[in-house]
């Protein structure tokens, strides 16, 4: 079967839908909706950093929604253990064996909140539990559900008691984001109406969980030519030849761009990536990838010294 005859023509429009009822909760940041749809199709982990209160959780909770995923949330803090979100073998005595008791990893949306509040070895938990979806708990292995999706927020690191990611951490989650403060005109309309608490409540699915294998097999069938992945390529190896980054861009970060870029085409109706499109995912898929050797006097972000040293195909 071809791709032109597997592609689905409807799906942007469908998946459109997707992204308007999440901004219907989300006022003002589309963009940053429409980025959070693209990692959920392209099958990564997103990161939500910003300041408390602008939305961060509502968005993980709407994305649950629409997409008739089921949900869970964790507070993360110093005290929380690894067993805390993966869970833990206790002994039954009237059955004289361990049985283990799932932790809330153990379902398709884990909301991770202020996950940076976390010991590392907490954080280091939860991360290579994303990166291998399954949990191997007392030398048994058990998978995490189909179409695991963690959503991590992250308070900015200047914030008293913070632990910040490392960067190897970092380089798991196919995306960060940040929401801040909405329009005017956006935030007038969210003192007018209900509670997003009550609001969530009514929001029905767009796109069952079910179907969700179908528009990730889709972008994951989106074409990408030999000069887009020759593009993606000089955006690697300018990250690396470069001596205002620490260190290049893994192999890893090519693979989350590329997946980033079908997933926005998708979104976009089309069965073929164009340049744009790995333009419009390359902030989020790279800047928390890249550190900078100078970061106090860094004048911009690195995906833009990148657009501006590589020229497009």
């Amino acid at each position: 079967m071809s791709l032109a005859q597997r592609f689905d023509s409807a799906g942007g429009n469908r998946l459109a839908g997707a992204v308007s009822a999440v901004s219907e909760l989300i006022l003002g940041k589309e963009q940053q909706v429409r980025l959070a749809v693209t990692c959920l199709l392209a099958q990564g982990h997103l990161l939500i950093e910003d300041i408390p209160g602008v939305g961060k959780t509502t968005l993980a909770h709407a994305l649950a929604r629409v997409f008739g995923l089921d949900f869970a949330r964790v507070q993360f803090t110093a005290d929380l253990l690894p067993t805390d979100i993966l869970g833990v073998s206790i002994f039954e005595p009237h059955e004289a064996r361990f049985e283990f008791h799932p932790g809330p990893i153990f379902t398709q949306l884990l909301l991770a909140d202020e996950v940076n509040r976390a010991s590392p070895k907490t954080q280091s938990a939860l991360l290579e539990a994303m990166e291998e979806r399954q949990v191997t708990i007392d030398g048994v292995t058990r998978a995490l559900p189909e179409h695991f999706f963690a959503v991590a927020t992250q308070n900015p690191a200047d914030q008293l008691g913070t632990f910040p990611l490392p960067e190897s951490q970092l380089d798991r989650f196919l995306m960060r984001i940040g929401l801040g403060y909405p329009p005017a005109s956006a935030e007038k309309m969210l003192l007018s109406q209900r509670s997003r608490r009550a609001m969530l409540e009514d929001v029905l699915p767009s796109l069952e969980s079910d179907g969700l294998a179908h528009w990730q097999a889709q972008a994951d069938a989106i074409t990408v030519s030999d000069a887009l992945l020759d593009y993606i390529l000089a955006l690697l190896a300018g990250s690396r030849e470069t001596v205002l980054f620490r260190q290049g861009l893994s192999p890893r970060a090519g693979l989350a761009l590329r997946r980033a870029a079908q997933a926005w085409a998708l979104l976009a109706g089309r069965d073929h990536v164009l340049p744009e499109d790995v333009q419009a995912v390359l902030p989020a898929v790279v800047d928390h990838r890249l550190a900078t050797v100078d970061r106090e006097h860094a004048s911009a972000p690195p995906s833009s010294t990148l657009l501006k040293q590589v020229p497009l195909p």
